[in-house]
């Protein structure tokens, strides 16, 4: 039997908003944690497992852009 993805849940402004404050305080919240922020943006603290693993990755992924662009003379590999 195929599996049946979960709908993309959409994020409001203010949800975004509220969730990326909490990404600044902690990038990786303990269970309790993702429950407390669930009830204040409103959804369930799975969806913000999902979205701080999401973010997580984003957030790597932008440092190492960072780290390349800073390089000011290519590695030589001589």
């Amino acid at each position: 039997l195929p599996v049946k993805k979960k709908p993309r849940t959409f994020y409001s402004a203010e949800q975004l908003e509220e969730l990326e404050k909490m990404f600044e305080e902690d990038h990786y919240p303990d269970n309790e944690k993702r429950k407390a922020i669930a009830a204040v943006v409103g959804v369930t603290p799975h969806r913000i497992l999902v979205w701080f693993q999401n973010r997580r990755a984003k957030w790597r992924k932008l440092q190492k852009l960072s780290i390349k662009g800073n390089r000011k003379y290519p590695v030589s590999t001589a």
